[in-house]
């Protein structure tokens, strides 16, 4: 048995479900029979059954683990765009308060460097994203802000877990699960790559983006027709459907974003490390020559430190400087159509 974040501990049971369902949770009628099949059908350890898988990951649920089970949607094929901002604050408690009643920002840390706060804002416009900085800057000390695209993405994978770079990808294709798209692209245009959405698809991603009923039968307890989630995913428009776990409890309590001043092709050897978790190219700024960011998870600042001498030896060994997550302020899924 493994301990969580929290000290608790994991049954081998619940460490292999939170392994599995991050990028493999099944689009079936009876999701937690599909997955007690698969895990019957390893031959490893006890037979289980339905109702102890179920109540298994309802454990992982209510503990707050899993933060929700549901879709993960690529934001520009839905004909937003998303931005990073990185400024400074003084009074982070104010700051805090003003994000945490705009639905358009979903992330928000502070980091450990002069430009202390770091938040995502989605929107369907780079106005929009404009006016909702703007408004922060009036309202809070917020100022010298940079607003970053993502030039070229190389990965997008919140998937963690002590046991997640030794997952079986036979045992993924064998639950029909929907692993993780990476969208490669080297611009982020949103609407130019919209495909024609209607109210019922809208409905759909809206609640898709939610957590998934505490039920044997989630899907038709959500009134959500699988055979739309999986053609959103067909149609790229959703990355993943799986669970979003809080890093912190599931025993990755060290995080950094790391960023170096290389080339973009180093991003291609990033992408591979299993504890990076997301790393693009962003444009750089006065003071700030780094354009290649990667964020980087670990279950100790000695590991971390590890793994970020480790990945710079990896691209050559360039300049690089790392931003230690020292506060979260907020991380919510956007909440597309709402």
């Amino acid at each position: 048995m493994l301990p969580d974040g929290r000290g608790n501990i994991l049954t081998p049971l619940e460490q292999t479900l939170l392994d599995t369902i991050q990028d493999a949770f099944p689009l079936e009628e009876r999701p937690y029979r599909v997955l007690t099949d698969v895990l019957n059908g390893r031959g490893e350890g006890e037979t289980v059954t339905e109702q102890a898988v179920f109540e298994a990951v309802e454990n992982l649920r209510n503990s707050g683990i899993v933060r929700r089970i549901g879709g993960i949607y690529d934001s520009q094929k839905l004909g937003f765009i998303s931005r990073l901002c990185a400024g400074k604050v003084s009074d982070v408690d104010k700051f805090a308060t003003a994000v945490n009643g705009i639905p358009a920002i979903t992330h928000n840390y502070v980091r450990s460097h002069e430009y202390n706060v770091w938040f995502t804002v989605i929107a369907e416009s780079e106005g929009e994203i404009r006016a909702v900085v703007e408004g922060l800057c009036s309202t809070t000390d917020l100022h010298d802000v940079h607003i970053l695209a993502a030039t070229k993405k190389f990965k997008i994978n919140t998937v963690m877990g002590k046991g997640a770079d030794e997952r079986n990808e036979d045992s993924r294709d064998s639950i029909g699960a929907l692993s993780l798209q990476n969208d490669s692209g080297n611009d982020d245009r949103g609407v130019q790559f919209v495909t024609a959405l209607s109210s019922s698809d809208r409905a759909r991603i809206r609640i898709a983006c939610g957590d998934i009923p505490h039920t044997l039968t989630p899907f038709a307890d959500w009134g959500v027709p699988i055979e739309a989630l999986r053609d959103d995913f067909v149609q790229k428009r959703m990355r993943r459907f799986g669970a979003i776990l809080r890093h912190q409890d599931a025993g990755f309590a060290f995080n950094a974003m790391v960023c170096f001043d290389a080339p973009g092709s180093a991003g291609d050897v990033l992408a591979q490390k299993p504890y990076v978790s997301h790393c693009y190219e962003r444009p750089s700024f006065e003071g700030f020559p780094y354009t290649l960011y990667a964020m980087m998870h670990a279950q100790s600042a000695a590991e971390l430190e590890t793994f970020i001498k480790g990945a710079a030896e990896s691209i050559g060994s360039p300049d690089y400087v790392v931003l230690h997550s020292l506060r979260e302020l907020k991380k919510t899924s956007f909440d597309f159509f709402a």
